[in-house]
């Protein structure tokens, strides 16, 4: 899952960027509202973490001209108002959670989870296909109850898929999916991380959809 922290404070979005990496997650960072909005408009960011008070541009602004323009990522706020205008204003505006500042960083990853599950179709959260579960409050995939060892990317490639079961992901999509804005990207790496993980699951798992891309499925197609 890749993520954008919309965060002013350079220590607290460095914090944030840290501890959701060790989650799992694809994160990118934006210091000020126009940058967040730009970036909420052209990068498929799976959800994204959003200050309120940001400089350039508030938070709000951006949040309304992301919804304006289509864009349904799910938008956790940050708030250091204790206002409850400003809570029912971000909701009303299209924000589907809000955490006031301070807050513990745990509770944070939990949202997110919570967010990304409902988005998913997923009502817990431990994710299964076949064999296969993905623990996302461990951030790790078992194989019949047992922790595969899975280098970041494989991870990330799996648990995307994992998220999507049943469905035809395309090298695309995966591409954008697990690395940063300001990774070199390369399409032709997702096919070595795919036959990796071929050789530590079961076979059939993982289908190939000729000319479409790779799905996750415990039912043969």
């Amino acid at each position: 899952m890749r993520l954008l922290v919309a965060e002013d404070e350079p220590l607290l979005a460095a914090q944030l960027k840290v501890a959701l990496e060790k989650s799992g997650y694809v994160v990118d960072v934006a210091a000020d509202g126009l940058d967040a909005e730009h970036q909420g408009l052209n990068e498929p960011y799976d959800l994204v973490v959003l200050d309120l008070g940001l400089p350039g541009r508030d938070g709000l602004t951006a949040l309304r001209t992301w919804r304006e323009a289509g864009r349904t990522m799910p938008v956790l706020i940050l708030t250091a108002r204790d206002n409850w205008h400003d809570k029912v204003a971000g909701i009303d505006a299209g924000a589907d959670d809000y955490l006031t500042k301070p807050f513990h960083q745990e509770e944070l990853e939990a949202r997110v989870r919570a967010l990304l599950r409902r988005v998913g179709g997923h009502a817990t959260a431990d994710i299964r296909c076949g064999p296969l579960l993905l623990d996302t409050r461990q951030s790790r995939v078992l194989l019949d109850d047992a922790p595969l060892d899975l280098t970041s990317h494989e991870y990330r490639v799996l648990a995307y898929l994992l998220m999507h079961q049943d469905e035809v992901v395309s090298r695309g999509q995966l591409v954008e999916h697990i690395y940063a804005q300001d990774f070199d990207r390369d399409s032709n790496t997702i096919e070595v991380f795919v036959a990796r993980l071929r050789r530590k699951i079961p076979p059939g798992l993982i289908q190939t959809v000729r000319g479409l891309g790779y799905r996750l499925s415990a039912i043969p197609q």
